[in-house]
């Protein structure tokens, strides 16, 4: 049976213009399919295996790096000199977080309590908890500036109840004990007669209100119904505006608890987050588009202003009373202790800061705090949030243990928190949310392309298919027509 070859060519023309069109649908449908996938891994939803486990449990290793300021020369400082720092650590902790009594809401929201532990890394650290630093004593030094407005004799009581109970102005302590806290009379007599001054009813350290406690009560958009809004905070314990600030702007609950942000990001989104620990809304700006083994990223930073004082930034007006720009006063959430909170060796501050204590050398290397993101799922792939404890101190008549000390905000120590994504669950996320949605796009182009061809191609042999019949057509003619003449020929015979 004899096949018409320009019936084939034909089809094979219907079938590459259909996988054109198929493929150029795909083009528009493509990212529209895209897009409802990320959606709906990255809703807050218990049946959303990757996205559920990735924000309830925190499924990747997440470490505190601490590092100390040793003081070198309290004797000297207490003379008015220049303090003189050496950094001492890392002394690293995991951080181990888990979320507990997550209700979900009608409204698209959930709430929960995040509760975290630290447990101490020997074989990542520089030393050990057993080893002995000298810090100021916020005991005393702290306690100085927060009743230097009382009446001198008053004055003169307390440093007499600091003499009593053997405090000083410099702590010499273990890692540990400064860390999770030391047995002080001072404390249990401030405690009793004085309660409520201190942020803890038990031992003092300075991380002794964060070990196995919680972040307080978040509700958060699930973005269920509305996927911009996922992630992003609907209320604080309670609260959905602040009131340590002098500012309603100051005061607002802007972003998200820090860990997930919303989809769909790009280069002009920001990276807005509140924080517990620093008492306020904060917020990263794009600095770099990058790359994480495979996976596409983008890195937010620290702006400049994030500090800036009043004057140099007027947003931050309602954070003062101020002081160097590079300083954030949080004695206001801190018992009204004069804390202050700034990027590690005063990154990013007033270089006056720098000319008050000697040991400090800041990079951005090695003391800026990041958060790359993947901008598709608002997914954090690595993150460094660095920030350094300082503590405000000067001379205060009748309290003689603050000697001569001149003026100065003396850094005491500063953390870092990391952590990135690896291992299983990074196979995961790249195969689910990179590959697969890459292997589509090809896929659209791989279609138009092998339509384009097999369209052409046909053409081409659908032509020269009529081109043959055609010249074959007019071979067969001209046969004919000979074989008429030479029967016409015969029958004259």
């Amino acid at each position: 049976m004899a096949v018409d070859k320009s019936k084939v060519s034909a089809g094979f023309i219907v079938v590459g213009v259909l996988t054109v069109f198929f493929a150029t649908g795909l083009v528009f449908v493509g990212p529209i399919i895209i897009d409802d996938q990320v959606v709906k891994n990255t809703v807050i939803d218990p049946k959303n295996d990757l996205s559920y486990t990735m924000w309830k449990d925190l499924p990747v290793p997440f470490f505190m790096s601490v590092y100390f300021f040793h003081v070198l020369n309290p004797q000297e400082i207490l003379k008015g000199e220049k303090p003189m720092v050496e950094q001492r650590g890392p002394y690293v902790y995991r951080k181990q977080c888990r979320k507990e009594n997550i209700t979900f809401h009608p409204n698209s929201t959930v709430s929960y309590r995040e509760y975290r532990r630290y447990f101490f890394e020997p074989s990542m650290s520089a030393g050990n908890e057993s080893d002995v630093v000298t810090i100021p004593n916020m005991l005393v030094l702290g306690a100085a500036v927060m009743l230097e407005d009382l009446p001198y004799a008053v004055r003169l009581l307390i440093s007499t109840t600091f003499k009593t109970f053997n405090e000083g102005p410099f702590l010499t302590k273990t890692v540990g004990e400064l860390m999770w806290g030391f047995d002080s009379k001072l404390v249990d007599f401030l405690n009793k007669f004085l309660p409520g001054m201190l942020p803890s009813t038990g031992k003092f350290g300075l991380f002794a209100e964060f070990n196995n406690s919680n972040t307080g009560l978040f509700t958060i958009h699930t973005g269920r119904d509305d996927i911009r809004k996922a992630h992003k905070v609907d209320s604080w314990n309670g609260l959905t505006e602040l009131s340590y600030w002098r500012t309603p702007q100051c005061n607002m609950i802007n972003g998200t608890a820090g860990q997930l942000w919303p989809p769909f990001m790009t280069k002009e989104s920001t990276l807005p987050f509140y924080s517990p620990d620093a008492c306020r809304s904060l917020e990263l700006v794009y600095q770099r588009a990058g790359e994480m083994k495979g996976i596409p990223l983008y890195r937010y930073v620290a702006p400049k202003t994030m500090f800036a004082n009043g004057t140099d930034y007027a947003p931050n007006e309602g954070f003062c009373p101020c002081r160097q720009s590079g300083l954030l006063n949080v004695s206001s959430c801190r018992h009204n202790s004069p804390v202050f909170i700034s990027h590690p060796h005063f990154f990013n501050a007033d270089p006056v800061l720098l000319d008050y204590v000697l040991g400090l050398n800041p990079t951005e290397e090695d003391h800026g705090l990041f958060i790359d993101i993947h901008p598709l799922t608002g997914v954090p792939l690595n993150v460094s949030i660095r920030l350094q404890l300082n503590l405000y101190m000067k001379r205060v008549p009748g309290i003689t243990e603050t000697g001569k000390i001149s003026e100065v905000v003396m850094p005491m120590l500063w953390f870092e928190e990391n952590g990135y994504i690896d291992g299983p669950i990074l196979t995961t996320f790249h195969t689910n949310l990179v590959i697969l949605p890459a292997v589509m796009e090809y896929m659209q182009y791989i279609f138009i392309a092998l339509g384009l061809v097999t369209t052409v191609v046909a053409i081409l042999v659908y032509h020269k298919v009529k081109a043959t019949g055609n010249e074959q057509g007019k071979g067969s003619h001209g046969f004919e027509t000979q074989e008429k003449s030479l029967s016409y020929s015969e029958k004259d015979m």
